[in-house]
């Protein structure tokens, strides 16, 4: 039996609230959030209230004081990593294949991931495509495109595919 996840890797990020943005898509998505310190502010509710949409409480999140905390306790993570230096997009890699729990990492704001880490995982790197003259997307919006990828892939795996607060045919009436 398999038990599909999208679990959002945090490397060190910088600001508060793109780290909220991120929270509010993990708690809709039903992604698990790994946040790597150190931060570049003080983790804090009120820091994340506004970005999140209050979204913070909903929002599934780990703690770790290091890359290396990570790697022990999550010693069988199926890592993918996004980068600016990534030789193909993530609509190139097959997550219909993967049954299982997939983790998808982005790096700090001002520097991405480690460039040891990202040299140890060539094969598993991807990148967001963008015009030439663009150096990146926001990181909240880039962890909104790869967690759809993947979903998309995965036939948005227990979300709502129709408007449930307002009912369905909302439109219509």
């Amino acid at each position: 039996m398999f038990m599909r996840k999208i679990n959002i890797i945090l490397f060190e990020p910088e600001i508060a609230n793109n780290v909220g943005a991120i929270m509010r898509t993990c708690a809709l998505t039903n992604a698990k959030l790994h946040l790597i310190e150190p931060f570049g502010f003080i983790f804090d509710k009120r820091n994340f209230a506004r970005t999140s949409a209050n979204n913070f409480e909903g929002c599934e999140y780990v703690r770790y004081e290091d890359w290396a905390q990570f790697c022990a306790q999550n010693p069988k993570a199926n890592v993918f990593y996004m980068t600016r230096y990534g030789k193909k997009p993530i609509s190139d890699f097959n997550f219909k294949a993967i049954d299982d729990e997939i983790y998808i990492m982005f790096g700090r704001e001002s520097t991405g991931i480690d460039k040891n880490i990202l040299k140890q995982n060539l094969d598993k790197c991807f990148r967001i495509p963008m015009v030439e003259s663009g150096r990146s997307l926001n990181i909240a919006n880039s962890v909104g495109i790869a967690t759809y990828e993947v979903l998309r892939q995965w036939d948005y795996l227990d979300l709502s595919k129709v408007e449930v607060e307002k009912g369905e045919d909302y439109l219509e009436k």
